[in-house]
């Protein structure tokens, strides 16, 4: 049996990665971006299937869904919530509606699809749901407001799910990354741009801190992986006969583990103060 997989987030970085180097090892792939001309680009590159899907748009999730079972008859072995954009900011900063445009992303559109995907995978009996999350879901870090708490929740919902599943041959997984070669950057920096009045807030220096880290160009820091050390462990989640709970990618990610269960809360924010904007 060949196995399905749809993927939410392909239009660059872990997305287009993992559809790249599942493909390869002869998945049926179906990726997803959320625009038109992206879908065009995918196919360019050689993905075979593609589809439109909006994660902040309940139509276009339906849709993205139907067109997705009509390539893989009916059935899917697996779900990769990869989909999501940081929205920088501080929080006393941040419009309620930018808020809300982050939840629609990370956390409400993958609720709604997922919840839409489980009921197809609990009648078939079988399929794997690995959700892509990051270290800002571990730990919090200044003027990550909205995106700290859009991956805190997706955590929390993971967690749960997993736990209820249990009875079921459903195995559920979170990935949690760290800097990553990717356009998420680029993709921050238009939303602090085009979301928040830099100008009339107390934290400009910050601001012009987050810009120049945001408009660096290469790699973010001397720790950060190509996308395809998240797709090595997203391998394992969908292929081993017992998947973990958890997947954590890159140093910083093991450094915030071990200095959230061994710091005291003091000594954690002023680690993370250190991070800057």
């Amino acid at each position: 049996m060949q196995y399905s997989i749809l993927i939410t987030g392909c239009s660059s970085g872990i997305g287009l990665e993992a559809a790249k180097m599942l493909q390869e090892r002869d998945f049926l792939v179906v990726a997803s971006c959320r625009q038109q001309e992206d879908v065009e680009a995918l196919k360019a590159q050689g993905i075979k299937h593609v589809v439109c899907l909006d994660l902040a748009d309940s139509a276009s999730i339906s849709r993205g869904l139907e067109e997705t079972l009509a390539m893989t008859n009916g059935q899917l072995f697996a779900l990769f919530n990869n989909g999501a954009y940081g929205q920088p900011g501080a929080v006393e900063d941040l419009p309620v509606d930018a808020l809300r445009a982050q939840f629609e992303c990370n956390f409400f559109g993958t609720h709604e699809l997922t919840t839409k995907v489980l009921k197809i995978m609990l009648a078939q009996g079988f399929g794997r749901i690995v959700n892509n999350s990051s270290v800002l879901g571990l730990v919090a870090a200044p003027f990550r407001g909205a995106y700290n708490a859009s991956k805190f929740a997706l955590e929390g919902l993971t967690d749960t799910l997993r736990l209820e599943l249990s009875d079921t041959p459903i195995k559920v997984s979170l990935i949690e990354p760290g800097p990553i070669e990717s356009r998420f950057r680029a993709n921050a920096l238009l939303a602090l741009q085009d979301n928040i009045d830099m100008e009339n807030s107390r934290h400009q220096k910050g601001y012009a801190e987050a810009i120049t880290r945001l408009s660096k160009e290469g790699v973010a820091s001397s720790q950060t992986l190509p996308a395809s050390a998240v797709v090595e462990k997203l391998i394992h989640a969908l292929e081993s006969t017992r998947p973990r709970a958890r997947y954590y990618v890159t140093l910083p990610t093991y450094a915030a583990v071990i200095m959230k269960r061994v710091l005291p809360t003091v000594l954690l924010d002023w680690v993370m103060r250190r991070q800057g904007a």
